[in-house]
């Protein structure tokens, strides 16, 4: 399993590469990580393959490791190790997924996560069309990163939605909440929406805390604009399973994102969670969240119909309870194990044929 961005970094690809591992490693797939990592590496099955430097994507930063030293540590690896398989996820990424595609040892799996727009695949279309005609099968995690992918690589994919390790989010008791709190998790930039939600907060009783997990470009000037209203804690960056307990104690989990989002895996967190989740009405959400079933849906940007949203979830009506249960049942279908049954049989096609 190659990721071309670092572990060290909060990240959904990272948190699949590792979750998936995970799962494949429980089911008897001798699976190794090769990865950048700013740090010791997260999992003694983890290969790191050095430090990332951040670069502008997709409306955010990515840690990638484009060096000649990281790609020296990678094909060093693959030929040591002698995989059967090397599942590369972005494999069009700058770093140790591009370097092994353009290598190939053994058979490959490109899993391709983004959706949008891609500057390097827009004007290197001939170029990547060929290296990605180098995978011997592609999967994309959902309808938009299927059809980004397709737009400008051609080819076909296989569709295997995110999972999330369900297992996590139900052992153990959250922490103990003294008032009503919103959760935000995510990067602090704009298309992650998190000045909406605290706009929205003034619309919302003086009781109610807010959350906010995660770090960004838009800190600084986010504390700065809202710095005066004292029920906003601001927690940085936070480990797994401080996520976890936060979430469980939360009285509702906040997704307001904008855009760029090709699928919400945080939506399940909070489902799994036991959580009510609102988060805004895009695209790539629709396809986990049925809104008013499982979770509650928003317009984007809006934040008065955030803040109404919001007040409903704490309320805990018949609805809201309702919603929950279905949420435990919608993520139970979207667990990382289910995932991993689903890519073991692809790999036995890949690996025998």
């Amino acid at each position: 399993m190659i990721c071309p961005y670092s572990l060290a970094v909060w990240g959904g690809v990272q948190a699949q590469v590792l979750g998936l591992s995970r799962s494949l490693r429980r089911s008897g797939i001798d699976v190794q990580v090769l990865a950048p990592c700013d740090g010791h590496p997260p999992e003694p099955w983890v290969t790191p393959l050095g430090d990332s430097i951040p670069y502008a994507q997709n409306g955010s930063f990515a840690p990638l490791a484009p060096d000649v030293s990281a790609q020296l540590r990678v094909l060093g690896a693959i030929w040591d190790q002698r995989f059967d398989l090397l599942h590369l996820h972005e494999p069009l990424a700058p770093g140790p997924t591009l370097t092994v595609a353009l290598v190939k040892p053994v058979p490959l799996i490109g899993t391709f996560h983004a959706s949008g727009d891609i500057f390097a695949y827009r004007w290197g279309r001939p170029m990547v069309r060929w290296i990605a005609d180098r995978l011997d099968l592609r999967t994309a995690v959902s309808p938009e990163a299927s059809s980004m992918a397709e737009r400008y690589l051609g080819g076909s994919y296989e569709i295997l939605f995110n999972g999330v390790e369900t297992s996590r989010y139900r052992s153990g008791a959250g922490l103990a909440a003294r008032h009503p709190t919103v959760m935000f998790v995510g990067r602090h930039e704009p298309r992650k929406g998190l000045s909406i939600l605290l706009e929205a907060a003034r619309w919302l009783p003086s009781d109610v805390r807010f959350w906010i997990a995660g770090d960004g470009p838009e800190t600084e000037s986010l504390r700065s604009r809202f710095g005066d209203d004292s029920r906003i804690e601001w927690l940085g960056a936070l480990s797994e399973a401080e996520k976890v307990e936060r979430l469980k104690a939360a009285s509702v989990f906040c997704v307001p994102s904008l855009r760029g989002e090709s699928f919400g895996i945080v939506l399940l967190e909070g489902m799994a969670a036991g959580v009510p989740v609102v988060a805004s009405d895009l695209s790539s959400y629709r396809v986990v969240a049925r809104n008013g079933r499982d979770a509650k849906l928003f317009p984007p940007g809006d934040s008065r119909s955030l803040a109404a949203a919001l007040q409903d979830a704490m309320e805990r009506g018949p609805e809201v309870e309702r919603r929950i249960m279905a949420g435990l049942e919608r993520s139970d279908e979207y667990s990382m194990d289910n995932l991993a049954i689903a890519y073991a049989e692809r790999y036995d096609r890949l690996v025998t044929s």
